[in-house]
Order: structure tokens, then C-alpha cells, then sequence
């Protein structure tokens, strides 16, 4: 099976038709998006389809593409992904992006789920207390990033131990201690979402370390990179490869 027919395969298989919006107006545009994203990215590496799209759902999420996101969301679904997945996949992306680009993507999100008959809101994932939340953050932080951690806290200013402290707390014990995503999905959707902002260099090559401790190896971060390409481009794409590159080299 050649290109255009792995990508018209890939593409009913998603959204339920062989082609997009773009037939009509643009079909060039359309043939090169189809046989680059559905026929030869989606083909690149071991990663589930399921996976590949909550990856695609945060890169989209981070550009604030958000009808296309809308797309995505559906495509998901259409897969089997769950809407608890989705849900958790968007929510993974506030601490990196902030609060009303997350609400940005949640209410698009919603709209579809309504669209669909799915009740809201979805069962909670939260397994955190206020009481908590900052020990049990700490403890997955360390999880992941080592004793590194401890002395980020011991050594930060007095004026800036809060930041440190919302880390652990909010990212960590708010979000990663979550249920649904285990921490080696978050950790890789977590590099995809910083790889996508663009400028977050010591962050990404900080989280490629995180993902080799949680079990992603070079392979699965590569594939992950390359399926983010399509929607962030090449220059962000090629500073995450050498961040990764960087972290593991080549042998």
C-alpha cells in the first residue's frame, strides 16, 4: 500500500472519512498534509494511535490551535480513547501553559464531549488532599528527578521558596499524582507540551532525563518528537531532537 492510500486508511480510521475540509478549496494542501501527517508520520515508531493523539491533543493545546484541536478530540474519541484520558491529557498541560490556555482547550473539549452525549463532568481523577498534596508531590518529583529535588529546596532563596514549594505541590502532587495516566504517559506528553512552547531548552532536556527514569527510552522520545512535527514545525522539532540528543547521544 503506498503513501496516499496508508494516509486515506489512517485518516477514515480517525475521522471517519478519506479526506478534510481542505479537498475542495486546497486539495494540494490537503494531499500534503494526508500523506505527510496520516501516511508517513503516523507510520513512525511503536507508539499506540490512542497515544499519538493525546500527543497531538497537548501540542495543540500548547499552539492554541483550537479548532483543530476540536478535530483531534473527536479523532480520539473515534479511537477509543476515553474522555477521561483527553481530560487528563489537557490538564497535564497547566502547569507548563498556564490556566487560560488549559480552560481555553477544556471548554473546546467540552463542546465535543456535549456534541456527543457524554456526561459532564467526567469521574474525578484527584488523589491528593490539601493536606497532602505537597508530600505526595515531592514524592513523585523525587520519583523522577532524583535527590536533585531536595537540595533544589534546601538552596533556593527565602524570597523564592514558594516557587519551589508550588512545583511539588500544584505540578506534582496536583496534577502528576493524578489517576488514569501513569507517570511515563505524563512524562512524555509533559516533553511534547515544553518541546511544542518553544525556548524551554533546560526544561526539555531536564524532562528527556525524567522520562529515561520513569522507563521511556531514546526510541519512544524520538517517535514522540516526530509526531509532534507536523503541528509545531521544524525548528522546534529539531531543538528538541538535540536536546534529546544532547541528554542520550548517539552511539
Amino acid at each position: 500500500m503506498d503513501r496516499i492510500e496508508l494516509s486515506k486508511k489512517k485518516f477514515e480510521e480517525l475521522f471517519g472519512q478519506h479526506t478534510g475540509p481542505l479537498a475542495e478549496t486546497d486539495p494540494d494542501l490537503q494531499e500534503m498534509l494526508n500523506r505527510f501527517i496520516f501516511g508517513e508520520v503516523f507510520y513512525q515508531g511503536d507508539l499506540s494511535d490512542k497515544l499519538r493523539e493525546l500527543i497531538t491533543i497537548v501540542v495543540l493545546t500548547t499552539n492554541q490551535t483550537l479548532e483543530q484541536l476540536q478535530a483531534h478530540v473527536f479523532a480520539a474519541l473515534n479511537i477509543g480513547v476515553s474522555p477521561v484520558e483527553i481530560k487528563e491529557a489537557i490538564y497535564q498541560c497547566a502547569p507548563y501553559l498556564g490556566f487560560p490556555k488549559t480552560l481555553n482547550a477544556i471548554n473546546k473539549a467540552n463542546e465535543v464531549f456535549k456534541a456527543a452525549n457524554i456526561s459532564l463532568p467526567v469521574e474525578s481523577q484527584k488523589t491528593v488532599t490539601e493536606e497532602t498534596r505537597f508530600d505526595d508531590g515531592l514524592k513523585v518529583q523525587k520519583s523522577i528527578f532524583g535527590e536533585i529535588i531536595d537540595k533544589m529546596h534546601e538552596t533556593a532563596p527565602e524570597n523564592q521558596k514558594h516557587i519551589q514549594n508550588y512545583l511539588s505541590a500544584f505540578c506534582f502532587g496536583d496534577i502528576y499524582t493524578r489517576g488514569t495516566l501513569d507517570l511515563k504517559i505524563r512524562e512524555l506528553l509533559t516533553l511534547c507540551i515544553l518541546s511544542a512552547l518553544g525556548g524551554c531548552e533546560n526544561q526539555v532536556k531536564s524532562h528527556v532525563n525524567g522520562n529515561l527514569s520513569v522507563g521511556n527510552d531514546k526510541n519512544t522520545l524520538l517517535t514522540a518528537v516526530t509526531q509532534c512535527l507536523p503541528y509545531m514545525g521544524f525548528p522546534r522539532t529539531l531543538n528538541a531532537l538535540a536536546c534529546i540528543n544532547e541528554v542520550i547521544p548517539e552511539n
